[in-house]
């Protein structure tokens, strides 16, 4: 059952912050309205507050951009800040630093203001009011969280600023903002119920579960992997609730589906009242898409193993270069829509996916899908994307379906990378992370599944990584912790093997990355000219 009060609020809430116009964005929103007494009369009021934080925890918009600003997605079309930002050619006035900026205190002044005010409602549940107080915090905690792994030092506080104090207060030290979150995630995590606590009509609520698991990234983005393998194993050991790996890959991400075992945390919608469209300009045009805006790489799509537990170009391995998608990891193809792709749409009706230039006369009419270079409607990478395709969307693709941030795969991965950084990787972790991800994706050979005998243990779970969390807005944030990044974001990406006549692979237009930069965005140039105290990040 979807919990609508996560979905939308009333009205009343949204006239209320709409009302407010601010020039400094850490002064957004209400600094007076949210305090009256005639609005907080009623739990249903301040539930309307709260349900506006769980929308500004995280958009839909960015859950994309950042797999577009990582190695996984390219963009074939247009100029977006995203593609600015990845050429190398980003400013302190780019649009997506200050909307990233201004979306992040947003979200953390409608925390305050529910934090603030809360109280003055009569006669409200004293273990309700607290709940809902560290689910505010929570989220209070992970935009602060997010501001800090985009900008560095950022502007720290736990209450509602005045315009002087937002005009002049300075960026706070990341070490500080970090320890605030991780301090605030403790305090919370034992007034916030576990996820089988909950009613039905509360699904997709913040969970311990999900602030523990919050505490777990904020380690393993500091490569601290003796708190990353502590969290995770508490996790996987019950102690903050029961998770479990949902039986199917591909149904994961299934509206019918949702708040399944293995949902620690997600981003709710619901058709008709909340949805979001992104996968309009993902999918293949012939199955509804409108024109592909960004699209699988070649690099993504070659880290994906092949059924035998190889890589494409290891020894043994089986794979075939004109035959490429054959006996691959099933992953693949529950995320990735490749050329001769069986597609099945939301009535059961399946057609084959033509993307290789000259495959019209396959199609038997005029091929939307089929590459046919740059900048055009079609792909421009030869792939399209099948992850987060919902089938139940109308026209459009505005859908309802549930956008998932935080699931059990990914602390059996975060644990399985501190097991081998910590060098205590052995058959025993890995039998209880990679084996039964890899069992639930489909994985059936023996040679995929058991401890493996050689090979660099940290590639391997590093791909593992890759491929199980492709499209779920991770890879950026692991690549910039890897220090991957200045590989992965220099040169020129590819696609398929679809130019000079199908016989070399698409040359995509270079990406640069500049180390001395380009790890945290610009301090935004709007804010800067309000606040003479904000200093910029070097580069910028």
């Amino acid at each position: 059952m979807k919990m609508n009060i996560l979905k939308y609020w009333p009205s009343m809430a949204c006239a209320i912050l709409a009302s407010f116009v601010s020039c400094n964005d850490l002064d957004l929103a209400p600094t007076n309205k949210f305090t009256d007494l005639n609005y907080w009369t009623s739990e249903a009021k301040a539930s309307s507050v709260l349900s506006m934080a769980y929308s500004q925890m995280m958009s839909s918009g960015y859950f994309f951009a950042d797999e577009r600003l990582s190695d996984n997605l390219y963009e074939g079309r247009g100029s977006t800040d995203e593609k600015l930002i990845t050429s190398g050619q980003a400013n302190a006035a780019l649009g997506r630093f200050s909307e990233d900026w201004k979306k992040c205190y947003e979200g953390i002044k409608t925390c305050h203001t529910f934090l603030e005010n809360v109280d003055r409602v009569p006669n409200m549940d004293e273990t309700l009011k607290n709940r809902m107080k560290a689910e505010s915090r929570f989220i209070r905690a992970m935009l602060f969280f997010r501001l800090a792994n985009n900008y560095g030092d950022v502007p720290l506080f736990d209450y509602t600023l005045t315009i002087e104090e937002a005009n002049t207060i300075a960026r706070s030290p990341k070490a500080d903002v970090i320890k605030f979150v991780r301090d605030e995630l403790n305090d919370i995590v034992g007034t916030l119920p576990t996820k089988q606590e909950y009613a039905a009509n509360d699904n997709g609520r913040i969970t311990k579960g999900a602030a523990m698991t919050l505490l777990a990234r904020t380690y393993l983005y500091e490569n601290d992997w003796q708190n990353v393998s502590s969290i995770c194993e508490k996790i996987i050991n019950g102690e903050y609730g029961e998770y479990a790996l949902f039986s199917s890959y591909g149904g994961l991400f299934l509206p019918e589906n949702e708040y399944n075992s293995e949902v620690i945390l997600d981003m709710g919608y619901l058709l008709n009242l909340r949805t979001w469209s992104e996968m309009y300009d993902g999918i293949p045009l012939s199955v509804g898409g409108r024109v592909n805006g960004f699209a699988p790489t070649q690099e993504l799509v070659d880290d994906y193993i092949m059924k035998n537990g190889r890589s494409i170009n290891e020894s043994g391995s089986g794979y075939k270069e004109d035959d490429p998608y054959t006996n691959r990891d099933p992953r693949l193809q529950a995320t990735i829509v490749y050329h001769g792709y069986q597609w099945t749409d939301g009535n059961g009706k399946t057609s084959t996916i033509y993307i290789k230039p000259g495959s019209s006369e396959d199609a038997g009419a005029a091929n939307l899908d089929e590459y046919i270079g740059p900048g055009q409607n079609s792909t421009a990478t030869g792939y399209y994307l099948r992850k987060w395709f919902d089938p139940t969307a109308p026209a459009g693709l505005a859908s309802g379906l549930n956008l998932i941030l935080m699931r059990y795969a990914d602390v059996l991965l975060m644990y399985a990378e501190a097991k081998t950084e910590l060098g205590e990787m052995n058959e025993t972790v890995w039998n209880k992370t990679i084996r039964p991800i890899r069992e639930r994706a489909g994985f059936t050979d023996a040679s995929a599944l058991n401890y493996p005998a050689s090979g660099d243990m940290q590639t391997i779970v590093r791909r593992e990584r890759r491929c199980e969390l492709a499209i779920e807005g991770t890879r950026l944030y692991d690549i910039r912790r890897w220090k991957t990044i200045e590989t992965a974001l220099n040169g020129n990406p590819h696609g398929a093997k679809f130019a000079a006549g199908n016989t070399q692979y698409i040359q995509l237009d270079k990406r640069s990355f500049n180390k001395d930069r380009d790890y945290l965005f610009a301090i935004p140039q709007s804010q800067r000219d309000i606040n003479k105290n904000l200093t910029q990040n070097p580069g910028y």
